[in-house]
């Protein structure tokens, strides 16, 4: 299975990916399948490694707006 993949198969698996939760699955399966192709195999591990680099972005991100939030309306309490 190392053929390349077509411009048909490349925006079928681009959509595919994009749908929410039914992207999810087809990437973990599409990412550690044993019987898929290998370029479909690298687009959809660096797909799931982008994903969880922004989960932990996020994180971090509403961690110091929470903390901020939190901040300033304790200051807004002492007044």
């Amino acid at each position: 299975m190392n053929e390349e993949l077509t411009l048909g198969q490349w925006l079928g698996t681009i959509i595919i990916s994009c749908i929410p939760c039914v992207g999810l699955i087809f990437l973990l399966i599409w990412a550690f399948g044993s019987n898929t192709q290998i370029d479909k195999k690298r687009f959809a591990q660096a797909e799931l490694i982008v994903a969880a680099i922004m989960i932990v972005l996020m994180i971090i991100l509403y961690a110091i707006v929470g903390a901020s939030l939190f901040a300033a309306f304790s200051a807004m309490g002492n007044m």
